[in-house]
């Protein structure tokens, strides 16, 4: 046999290997087939993070630095951390560098970032700042390796307390001589600029259902729709929808890239929910999302109690087949 022939055979024996690989995955379950859809999938538990929120909660006394909020959790015994921006008091880049190595070295992905920035505002000049801070947070999540931000679309901005637009349950009025829909045109105009960097860096936003335009599943969705961009898709947070809670986590699901989990040991800083989390999985199974769940404790417990419990419960509903 020449060099032709042996070369010849060893291209019959891998084809003729392929096959068999591909006839075993289709007595599996079909996983190569064209007609496949994702249900087919073998059911892996979520991933459960931790936003360093969690510890802070906007009270003072527990505004830890986000190296001790990363070694909190992997001493409680999380899968990942999510870093809330405002948190942090370092962007420099060996402070970057530190909060990966620590990540790494604790056997913990850095796997969320969760920014602000307000693109409901009639000034161009405002608009273009969040622009710019928007598209800084991409660059900084890169530099971490984080591959999700968590945006947002912000709000009319005419309750000026938080305290007070929460119990207005996130419902202001908009700006005098203002539609909706001018608002909506400015955030679909602002996120569409920051999406040429948000691909060159690999890093994909995520839109929460976060008070002002994106209070609700419809504005969420009225927004990624517009702007079709795989590089936009959805953040969901089970905590902040105070109507049909199912039906629009439902919406929200086929889109989502990121999800963000309330809890509320101790009632709830500014109100409490009655989270369902078995229910929550099943609809989120059901939309095969295998990505990340950050818990976001919300409640006034103390954290060193609360997380735990909180852990408890989203590993228990996020590692079952509903």
């Amino acid at each position: 046999m020449n060099e032709s022939d042996v070369m010849n055979e060893i291209g019959r024996r891998q084809w003729l290997a392929g096959l068999g690989a591909a006839g075993g995955l289709s007595a599996m379950g079909g996983v190569l087939s064209a007609e496949t859809g994702p249900r087919d999938l073998p059911f892996v538990p979520n991933r459960i993070a931790i936003s360093t929120y969690s510890f802070w909660r906007y009270n003072q006394a527990t505004k830890l630095p986000i190296l001790d909020c990363i070694e909190q959790a992997a001493r409680m015994g999380f899968d990942g951390v999510e870093i809330l921006h405002v948190q942090m008091e370092d962007e420099s880049r060996g402070q970057l560098q530190k909060l990966k190595r620590a990540a790494f070295v604790h056997g913990l992905d850095l796997c969320g970032f969760s920014t602000h920035q307000d693109f409901v505002s009639p000034d161009a000049e405002e608009r273009k700042k969040n622009i710019e801070r928007t598209k800084h947070c991409i660059e900084l999540a890169y530099m971490l390796g984080i591959p999700t931000i968590r945006v947002n679309t912000g709000r009319w901005g005419t309750i000026a307390s938080f305290d007070e637009l929460m119990k207005n349950k996130g419902i202001e009025p908009r700006l005098d001589g203002y539609s909706d829909d001018e608002g909506f045109g400015w955030v679909i105009d602002s996120l569409e600029q920051c999406l040429p960097i948000a691909e060159r860096c690999g890093v994909t936003m995520g839109l929460e259902n976060h008070w002002g335009l994106g209070r609700d599943a419809a504005g969420v969705l009225r927004i990624v729709n517009a702007i079709d961009s795989p590089w936009l898709q959805v953040t969901l947070d089970t905590g902040n929808f105070l109507e049909n809670i199912d039906e629009q986590q439902e919406q929200m699901a086929p889109h989502t890239v990121y999800v963000q989990a309330k809890t509320y040991f101790g009632g709830g800083k500014w109100y409490t929910l009655d989270l369902d989390y078995a229910k929550i999985a099943a609809t989120l199974q059901k939309h095969d999302y295998r990505g990340y769940v950050s818990l976001e404790f919300e409640g006034k417990e103390d954290y060193e109690t609360a997380i735990p419990k909180s852990l408890n419960i989203l590993r228990k509903a996020f590692g079952t087949r509903w």
